[in-house]
């Protein structure tokens, strides 16, 4: 029986954390690892982080829910 392969993890570098913001509100946003997401808590949506590139298209974005 085969082990399962554990979650990749990406790391992002803590000066582009700075620079980005929520393409919608300009707000900041917070880096979600274990789900490989940069979050914008004031337009509740998590845009996804693809081969260590952050997708910031609100079109790409997943909504949050409460």
């Amino acid at each position: 029986m085969t082990q399962p392969l554990p979650a990749l993890t990406v790391d992002i570098d803590p000066r582009l954390l700075e620079i980005l913001v929520c393409p919608v509100t300009h707000g900041p946003l917070t880096y979600d690892r274990d789900k490989a997401e940069l979050v914008s808590k004031s337009a509740k949506l998590a845009y996804p982080i693809r081969d260590g590139v952050p997708i910031m298209l609100p079109e790409e974005a997943r909504e949050l829910t409460d």
